[in-house]
């Protein structure tokens, strides 16, 4: 595995005492909510967008300030508000009228003409830009040759977000997190049918990488810092996993012992399932160079701990 560069941190002028960071969510979904909650809670000033105005309170509600982007209309990147952070966590929407190179490189190419080189910036991509198979381990170094069409659309888009920030001869203030699967509460496929004893229409075999979404949003936040210290342009993305990558079986079988229930049944997924264009890239992520200069310590360190909190609040709450 190859040896990462170490980069020297200096004093950011977010770290003076008083100084109210004023922070942008561009993707309001699962994540996106996590880490403007998180950031609230730090006392950032938070931004969160929609494409919908039907959906400024519920923004409001949860105690962050709507605004209104469709990042495929300039009029909307041109009128966004002065921040300090930036995340975009943007997925492709499959109803939309856009298809997903329009969706999510030309917009985010629309986006960053707005943004100016001070703001920091957050890119969240997937580990489905690993191509590899047969349980190998991965990581920042490994070659990526995705297979799956949203595994190519964000190597382009993080191949751009590179090309943008160091166009001037600076690695600039960036950071690319390729996350594994996120989970958290609400957030468990096909628990139910396990709990049900209803078969998984999914292979038994295959490496899952998982990160737990409190843990995801850390990693965030810790990007966006380092973002603002590191100069270092190739060593600004990060894959972001657990500790314990773990065979599909064992995950739901887990799951299973939790409630109680017989031992999950598989059956083979349709020739056109997600889930079998998945399974096909069957690598480990290693987090290592995460735990090391991102999050030192995770909350969930495998999918054991996490499954135990998850549940937990499933059978408390009845989600």
């Amino acid at each position: 595995m190859r040896q990462f560069t170490q980069c020297n941190p200096v004093r950011h002028p977010l770290d003076e005492e008083n100084m109210v960071i004023r922070t942008l969510i561009v993707g309001y979904g699962y994540l996106g909510q996590r880490v403007a909650k998180l950031c609230r809670d730090q006392g950032d000033h938070v931004f969160a967008t929609t494409r919908s105005t039907d959906k400024f309170e519920a923004i409001a509600d949860a105690g962050h300030i709507p605004v209104k982007l469709d990042w495929n209309i300039a009029s909307d990147c041109r009128n966004l508000p002065t921040v300090d952070r930036i995340l975009i966590a943007v997925s492709y929407d499959r109803g939309s009228n856009v298809d997903r190179e329009t969706s999510m490189v030309v917009g985010l190419s629309r986006l960053l003409r707005y943004v100016p080189a001070t703001t920091s910036l957050c890119y969240i991509s997937t580990t489905g830009v690993y191509h590899q198979g047969g349980g190998q381990w991965v990581d920042e170094s490994s070659p990526t040759r995705p297979q799956r069409d949203g595994g190519k659309a964000h190597l382009r888009a993080e191949s751009l977000l590179r090309d943008r920030r160091t166009r001037s001869g600076k690695a600039g203030r960036y950071v690319i997190l390729r996350l594994s699967g996120i989970y958290g509460p609400g957030r468990i496929p096909r628990a139910a049918d396990v709990r049900a004893g209803h078969p998984i229409a999914s292979p038994s075999e295959g490496y899952l990488n998982l990160i737990h979404v409190d843990d995801a949003a850390l990693a965030v936040r810790s990007g966006w810092r380092y973002a603002e210290t590191c100069d270092t342009g190739d060593s600004k993305t990060f894959v972001v996993s657990d500790d314990c990558p773990v065979v599909r079986s064992e995950f739901y079988e887990a799951i299973a012992h939790y409630y109680h229930a017989p031992p999950p049944k598989f059956i083979q997924p349709s020739d056109d399932a997600p889930v079998r264009f998945r399974s096909e890239s069957n690598k480990r992520i290693w987090n290592r160079r995460m735990k090391r200069d991102l999050v030192s310590s995770l909350t969930y360190p495998t999918y054991r701990e996490g499954l135990i909190d998850v549940l937990a609040r499933t059978v408390l709450t009845g989600t």
